[in-house]
């Protein structure tokens, strides 16, 4: 079976940075853009728009009761939310079938359960996260601290309402992850090596049992 490492990640802590320089650490396949063009490809649906539906939550317009379950009512909009989901899933799972590789979000660590993927949740306090979001914020853009911390915290709501949508689990749960880091106050390329040990030390113990 191939290793596979999924990383979720908070918005501005880093988590797509330390993902792809581990890969390259590694030598491991890197998919993170990638599935959503694959899934743009396939559907025929932009890019733009698969972004758009992909780490938020379905659109329900209303639910429907049946027995002691509420569910909700089908819709173009939602229907198409669902689809866009379940070929997500499956190019998730095609991809770790040819390679050892790492897949950020996307609710990957819950698609390949049955793998027994390494699963990562990355973290880092709002003031470490602001400051990441400045670095790497397009020339030109200005945005107030006040601006700037509700817009990473709108972005979190997003991935947690997603997230918790289509597993039935809580978003950034220490519980549902093998390891969870705290890159505050942190320098992502310097935090690498000391990840990449935990695979290159013992590969079987880290792939197949929770550190």
């Amino acid at each position: 079976m191939n290793r596979i490492i999924t990383i979720g990640r908070e918005f501005g802590s880093g988590g797509r940075e330390l993902g792809r320089r581990l890969s390259e650490r590694l030598g491991f396949a890197y998919y993170d853009q990638e599935i959503i063009s694959e899934i743009a490809r396939r559907t025929e649906l932009s890019e733009q728009y698969v972004q758009s539906i992909v780490e938020h939550q379905p659109v329900i317009s209303f639910p429907i009761h049946i027995g002691t379950s509420f569910y909700p009512a089908p819709t173009p909009v939602f229907d198409q939310s669902m689809s866009v989901y379940q070929e997500q899933a499956r190019i998730i799972e095609e991809m770790a079938q040819k390679s050892d590789c790492i897949i950020v979000g996307r609710c990957g660590d819950y698609i390949l359960k049955e793998y027994e993927p390494f699963r990562m949740f990355v973290y880092a306090d709002m003031d470490s996260k602001m400051e990441r979001c400045r670095k790497k914020a397009p020339e030109g853009e200005k945005m107030t601290d006040r601006e700037l911390k509700q817009h990473i915290q709108g972005i979190d709501k997003k991935r947690a309402k997603y997230y918790e949508f289509y597993t039935g689990h809580k978003w950034g749960d220490k519980l549902n992850f093998d390891l969870c880091i705290n890159t505050s106050r942190t320098v992502i390329k310097e935090l690498v090596p000391a990840v990449a040990r935990l695979f290159e030390k013992d590969e079987k113990k880290c792939f197949h049992g929770s550190a």
